[in-house]
């Protein structure tokens, strides 16, 4: 397995890009910097906002760091959905004094513009999400010395992403918050999801690239697991969504750990594509009802979301959460890296201990059982 990838920082530990204005340059700097891999998301970006993000960050640490890209999506035929969904929206528009987006106010997420700037401004890692870029996009980024990673939430997902070209693949468990990286948006598979450490296994099992572990990780515990299962490293999101530094709004990082949000679940209901978050009123309401439409629906709830940020009410928001969201610290990123790295070893050292003891009681019943046979 090539180790290009784990070179570049000295812990096994990754922070996801949360797009939404989460991963901010200060963030992704801290993690950097305390020696796991930063990254700043530029999912909902103009490609200018991502390069002034990029040159903050650069100004804040010398050490790697990734960028996140969201692929293009496909048309989507039916518009009668989106426009049954946002009749049924009109309640929370005019609840919150808003207007509904405007649908159709873009499909590719500026992409091409984005990959343009990452080629001559090249950066560490450039990780894709809802795709598989081309091979000629890997190669063009290959050639200026980035790596590559793909999400990938299957098996299959996997395979593809190695037959395009890529460095790594991102194996995404049904546990993780946020979007899920299905390659292809098909509803009838919503319910289908895999656990990490079965879903990081079976991914080793069918490509050769490294493997780096997403999917509800609070714990060096966690990591220590998965990275037993078979994976290069551990990505982790929502344990630094309550970092000091994290640019998600205060009432998301209180609501991680309120009592008030017992369960997480995933949803349509605030971009049309499947997401993880705490259930709220807004997700049990439209959840639904909400078409398999991304990124329309995104553009439609956006404004509803900035209003219920601004209102204070996390009941309208998109609280994206991961299934271990109670385990949540809100300690500094860099201490929390640490005290990731202080778990790991200590669980390394766990499972070590306890293998040397078994090899240890089998050598010696072995023995044993030699013993009693010279006897007869």
């Amino acid at each position: 397995m090539s180790s290009a990838l784990t070179d570049l920082f000295p812990l096994p530990i990754v922070q996801a890009p949360m797009a939404g204005g989460v991963s901010v340059p200060q963030l992704a700097a801290a993690v950097s910097e305390a020696g796991g891999l930063g990254f700043l998301a530029a999912g909902y970006k103009t490609a200018d906002g991502m390069y002034q993000e990029i040159k903050q960050l650069r100004s804040l640490t010398g050490r790697p760091f990734g960028v996140n890209l969201f692929m293009p999506q496909p048309e989507y035929a039916e518009s009668g959905a989106v426009e049954i969904y946002a009749h049924q929206l009109a309640g929370d528009a005019a609840w919150y004094e808003t207007e509904l987006g405007d649908p159709d106010s873009g499909r590719d997420d500026g992409y091409d513009a984005k990959l343009a700037v990452l080629l001559d401004n090249p950066v560490a890692v450039v990780s894709f999400h809802f795709g598989v870029p081309s091979r000629e996009a890997l190669d063009a980024l290959r050639r200026t010395g980035t790596l590559t990673l793909v999400t990938a939430t299957t098996a299959e997902e996997a395979l593809a992403v190695e037959r395009a070209g890529a460095d790594a693949v991102i194996a995404q468990g049904v546990e993780a918050g946020g979007h899920q990286g299905t390659h292809r948006d098909v509803p009838e598979n919503d319910d289908s999801g895999i656990g990490l450490l079965s879903l990081v296994a079976r991914i080793r099992e069918t490509v050769s690239i490294p493997v780096v572990a997403a999917g509800g990780i609070m714990r060096g515990s966690q990591i220590a697991a998965a990275l037993a299962a078979g994976a290069s490293a551990a990505q982790l999101g929502t344990a630094f969504l309550a970092t000091p530094e994290s640019g998600a709004a205060d009432i998301h990082k209180q609501a991680l750990t309120d009592p008030l949000f017992t369960r997480t679940a995933l949803t349509r209901a605030f971009s049309g594509r499947p997401a993880r978050g705490l259930v709220n009123r807004f997700m049990r309401e439209h959840g639904p009802y909400a078409p398999a439409a991304y990124p329309e629906v995104h553009h439609l709830t956006s404004p509803l979301r900035k209003a219920a940020a601004k209102a204070g009410d996390a009941q309208g928001m998109a609280l994206w959460a991961g299934q271990g969201h109670r385990m949540a610290r809100p300690l500094p990123a860099g201490q929390l890296v640490e005290t990731l790295a202080e778990e790991l070893a200590a669980a390394s050292t766990a499972l070590s201990t306890r293998a040397q003891t078994q090899n240890q009681t089998r050598t010696k019943a072995q023995g044993d059982g030699g013993d009693r046979g010279d006897m007869r």
